[in-house]
């Protein structure tokens, strides 16, 4: 009988087949077997699934845990970062303030105190000026009570040589020594030698406080500053400054309230004028007069007035007002002018010095 072309374990075999036929039991069997272990196969599976799941679970886990310690670490390495650079910075702050602030504080403070102590100099320097001030509103103040207490014959005196010192002539002089006028020693008369002029030291004479003749030249009229020739003649020649067409002559002498001898009698009284010029000099007979000693300052137009120049003048005294003994001039002026009479003077009168 020919095969059934059906397997023995085909579901829609006969059932006698199967009984009969102990290899579909096998089959069967391991079919069963292979089922349960399909079904153990499936079951292991499952577990190592769970666990690879679990692990991965875990895994993840770990790599989340770990990127966020990551980020953790970052942020605290920047904070840190951050710590430190402030940490630096008020460390840096720290170190140059206190010098800034003592240098603030140095010009801060130092500026109004150098102001103070200047301002104290300045008080202290004014204070010193005033003081100095306040000792001459004293002196001043203790002069005019000096003045107050003095007699009226002092204060006419002194109204006098506010007089004197005013020079109240308003003439040029051209025997002024300061303009370039001299005296011609050849033409005038010795000085008066007195022995109270005399200084000595064991009988040995040091010093002569005669005047020369040149004082009579210059315009400081005081006491006992004059020039003094023995008796009561004798002749001063004037070199002038330069040739003039004299005027006038002007004499000057002390008045009687400030005289150390309280008189006048060495005062000049007759003399006579006379124009030189020329090598021998030439006199020129220019008028004689008397001076008046109680007019202080008295000047005198000259008689004749010739229409020429003259360089050197000569006074010639013929007496005073009694002293036997010397006389006494203080000041002689000549006035005139460069130009002739009835010309415009073209130059200065007075010759420019260097």
């Amino acid at each position: 009988m020919p095969r059934s072309s059906r397997s023995p374990g085909d579901p829609g075999a006969p059932l006698e087949d199967v009984a009969h036929n102990p290899r579909p039991r096998r089959i069967a069997q391991r079919g069963r077997n292979t089922s349960r272990m399909v079904e153990d196969t499936s079951s292991n599976m499952t577990w190592f699934t769970c666990f690879a799941c679990s692990l991965r679970t875990q895994a993840q886990q770990v790599l989340f845990n770990t990127c966020r310690c990551k980020l953790l670490c970052q942020k605290l390495m920047e904070k840190t970062g951050i710590l430190l650079l402030c940490a630096f910075g008020f460390w840096m702050f720290s170190i140059h303030l206190p010098s800034k602030m003592k240098v603030w504080q140095d010009d801060s403070i130092n500026g109004p105190l150098q102001s103070l102590r200047l301002y104290q100099e300045k008080v202290r320097h004014h204070s010193g000026e005033i003081q100095d001030l306040r000792g001459s509103m004293n002196l001043l103040i203790a002069k005019l009570q000096e003045m107050e207490a003095m007699s009226d014959e002092q204060k006419v005196a002194q109204k006098i040589m506010k007089m004197i010192h005013g020079d109240y002539i308003e003439k040029p002089d051209f025997a002024l020594k300061s303009t370039g006028a001299s005296i011609d020693f050849e033409h005038t008369s010795a000085t008066y030698n007195h022995e109270k002029a005399h200084s000595y030291w064991n009988w040995i004479q040091l010093w002569n406080y005669a005047q020369p003749p040149d004082v009579i030249l210059e315009p400081n009229v005081t006491p006992g500053n004059c020039w003094a020739f023995e008796g009561n003649r004798g002749q001063v020649t004037i070199q002038l400054a330069q040739k003039v067409y004299l005027s006038n002559l002007t004499l000057q002498h002390i008045p009687k309230t400030i005289s150390p001898s309280g008189s006048l009698d060495t005062a000049p009284k007759d003399f006579v004028i006379y124009g030189m010029e020329g090598s021998p000099k030439e006199e020129v007979f220019l008028g004689a007069f008397q001076f008046q000693p109680e007019s202080i300052i008295q000047m005198f137009p000259l008689q004749n007035q010739p229409a020429r120049a003259f360089g050197a003048v000569k006074v010639k005294i013929s007496s005073n007002w009694g002293n036997p003994a010397f006389t006494c001039l203080y000041r002689v002026r000549v006035h005139g002018s460069v130009a002739p009479p009835g010309e415009q003077p073209h130059q200065n009168p007075y010759p420019e010095r260097d």
